[in-house]
């Protein structure tokens, strides 16, 4: 579902709220990259004059709340909401970021901030004190992201499925992926192909360090006799199914390549993919999640 649809007499009036460090600033900074103008941590209270005070731009509006903002009482942000979805000029959606109380303290105690509710107590203690305070406004939120189990990057592409502005004519957005099983598949993958079938190049002294970006990689990989007949398979399977995801009118698809460490079969099989999907028109984005160090960090690297 994409709830970004364009209406010419109603405005988009987006509202975002949720837990402390479940990712509220990550998703005005993608949805501001949309075109959507982002006001963070905006008084309450002041939202029907905003709204009602007159507008050249008429382009969509987020705002981002949470028990910070002055004002914060969830009975009254329930009863002006309830007041701004009758209005018949604005389109309006709710939206509430989650998250595990356990990884919302491990993101604290990483981050060495302080949480907005602890005042002095455990982290965990004011991470429940903030939940019971917002469950009025999570049952109420029109769309609820759970952020446990995401990265920033999974974040910013649920985004943008749910936000961008839809266009009849626009382009299928394609992004190949290369993971690490070990580390966990990626939720938000829409087709996962488990490429460890494949020899394993981790297992040759000289290619171990090197990656699925290394020519001498490469050939390894090419040169096991599977290779060749999977990769044409899963290749026409793909070129099979995107103009049908297309014509659904799915605007994201994410095609994950998975092996062990995330670092030479899948990321050598994402790369070849991308070439050839290019080069039956498409533009894909690819990226390698396990390939920037063995502490697994996250590097994107887009290739148009």
């Amino acid at each position: 579902m994409n709830t970004a649809e364009p209406s010419p007499s109603r405005r988009q009036l987006l509202l975002v709220t949720g837990l402390a460090g479940a990712g509220k600033s990550t998703t005005l900074a993608v949805l501001e990259d949309l075109g959507w103008e982002t006001i963070d941590n905006f008084p309450v209270r002041m939202l029907k004059s905003l709204v009602a005070a007159p507008d050249d731009a008429r382009g969509p509006l987020a705002i981002g709340f949470d028990s910070r903002t002055r004002g914060f009482v969830p009975a009254d942000i329930i009863a002006l909401v309830k007041d701004l979805a009758a209005r018949p000029d604005i389109a309006l959606t709710f939206l509430f970021l989650d998250c595990a109380g356990g990884e919302l303290e491990r993101r604290f105690n990483e981050t060495r901030r302080r949480h907005p509710m602890a005042d002095g107590r455990p982290v965990m203690e004011g991470i429940a004190a903030e939940r019971e305070l917002l469950e009025p406004l999570r049952r109420w939120a029109e769309v609820m992201i759970d952020t446990t189990a995401m990265t920033s990057n999974d974040l910013q592409t649920r985004i943008r499925e749910l936000f961008a502005p839809v266009s009849t004519d626009a382009a299928l957005t394609l992004t190949l992926s290369s993971f690490g099983f070990a580390r966990g598949m990626p939720p938000l993958a829409d087709l996962v192909f488990d490429m460890r079938f494949l020899d394993n190049p981790h297992w040759v002294a000289d290619l171990r360090e090197q990656t699925g970006q290394d020519r001498a990689v490469g050939d390894h990989i090419r040169s096991d006799p599977a290779f060749a007949e999977a990769f044409d398979r899963i290749r026409d399977l793909l070129l099979m199914l995107l103009p049908r995801y297309a014509a659904q009118g799915k605007p994201y698809v994410h095609v994950a390549f998975g092996c062990t460490g995330g670092r030479h079969r899948s990321v050598f099989t994402a790369e070849q993919m991308a070439g050839a999907l290019r080069a039956a028109g498409f533009s894909p984005t690819v990226r390698h999640r396990n390939l920037g160090s063995r502490a697994a960090d996250t590097i994107e690297r887009d290739r148009r």
